[in-house]
């Protein structure tokens, strides 16, 4: 499919603009979704004129994690592509990363007598983690023969990089995640799955002990859980695989690494909806694609609060006028994936889809909600072929044969 895509591209002058609002879909709660529930009347009038449907992020049934569920979107068949999670939050707070590296998105949590109390250590303020990263970066430089290097990221989150002096055989990363993922359990030892991630297995061990002993007098972040131990893969530019010159606004490290890897543009911006859709604008005349992400729609539904997703797709429907004057070509509105504050995390359900461009039928929904979109002409249909529809609504695909 990919190279079919390729072989096809045509550039020309058209704008597409893909918002992403993160763990869109969700279900229902006395029989009223998260997006039943907003008041969204400009969504649901252009969910009226465009193209709508349902994606499948991964596979049918396959919960994904915000990498697969933006490769999917991107054009990447998430299953071919599989970048660890590590690997995107180093990318994304602007770390270089190495063939003889393996990288780990971090959470400073609470533990107390053995078992996590917070996952999150209360979702600290940016600055006091921070704070709390320099001070590991600077006792903790060297495990065994691994560098070992920090970077901060936002409230509870950072990144570490395992750099070796020299590169590590393939599977050197195979090693779980340390992260329980739930409250009132013991953190999990890290272990290799295989000879070659053994020694990884190791130093992860021992960094966890080291942090745990420097943070031991904070109240709030005195642990570190490891997640998405990950080298980086060789994957094929957004530009290349689509010719599209593409800029990622995204306020959120992770999501910037993911783009940053296929190739995007990755200016780090501050703010929320309002800020974002400005930097759109400031930017328009200068790139093909716009990748815009929106990130509390997630955050809520992982909080299990189900008023203030519904308040953010509420406020999200304020700036549709203003992203409508910019008159894209194609426009796209979706999720990663969804995740239904009943089950506070992500999961494996549909995620809502829109295709707003000249070209489309339409006429289906009435609503951009999990429901109306089902009725709408793209069905139910895999992620990764988004960007083909998309390229295709702007003119930017030739015939295929004679």
């Amino acid at each position: 499919m990919s190279e079919i895509i390729k072989d096809l591209v045509q550039k020309n002058d058209s704008k597409i603009v893909m918002i992403v609002l993160d763990g869109l879909g969700g279900l229902p709660v006395n029989g009223t979704t998260e997006m039943e529930l907003a008041n969204t009347p400009n969504l649901d009038s252009l969910a009226w004129k465009s193209a709508t449907g349902l994606h499948i992020p991964v596979e049918f049934g396959i919960t994904p994690g915000s990498g697969p569920g933006h490769l999917g979107i991107f054009g990447y068949n998430p299953v071919q592509w599989q970048i660890g999670r590590g690997v995107l939050e180093a990318l994304g707070l602007g770390m270089e990363l190495r063939s003889t590296d393996v990288a780990m998105r971090c959470n400073y949590s609470t533990v107390r007598d053995g078992l996590v109390v917070d996952r999150r250590a209360g979702r600290i303020p940016t600055e006091e983690s921070k704070k709390l990263t320099q001070k590991l970066q600077s006792e903790i430089k060297q495990i065994d023969d691994a560098e070992v290097i920090f970077a901060p990221g936002m409230e509870h989150r950072f990144a570490v990089v395992l750099r070796f002096p020299e590169e590590l055989p393939p599977g050197s990363d195979r090693v779980n995640d340390t992260d329980p993922q739930k409250e009132g359990k013991a953190p999990i030892k890290p272990v290799g799955e295989n000879e070659n991630s053994q020694k990884v297995a190791s130093i992860a061990e021992k960094l966890v002990q080291k942090a745990s002993e420097i943070l031991k007098s904070e109240e709030k972040a005195n642990y570190i859980l490891l997640r998405g131990i990950s080298q980086v893969p060789s994957i094929p530019s957004f530009n290349e695989q689509f010719g599209l010159r593409a800029l990622a606004i995204a306020v959120y490290p992770m999501y910037r690494g993911l783009a940053r890897l296929i190739g995007m543009d990755t200016p780090e911006i501050e703010g929320d909806i309002r800020e974002e859709l400005e930097f759109l604008r400031k930017n328009y005349d200068s790139y093909d694609f716009f990748f815009v992400h929106i990130k509390k729609t997630d955050s809520y539904g992982e909080d299990g609060n189900f008023e203030a997703k519904a308040k953010k797709l509420e406020e999200f429907d304020s700036f549709v006028p203003e992203i409508l004057e910019l008159k894209p070509d194609v426009l796209i509105i979706t999720g990663d994936h969804s995740t239904p504050c009943i089950l506070k995390s992500h999961s494996w359900h549909p995620v809502p889809v829109l295709i707003h461009s000249p070209y489309v039928l339409g006429g289906l929904s009435t609503a951009f909600t999990e429901r109306e979109c089902a009725k709408g002409e793209l069905g139910v249909f895999k992620a990764y072929h988004i960007l083909p529809l998309a390229l295709a609504n702007a003119g930017r695909l030739k015939k295929f044969g004679a």
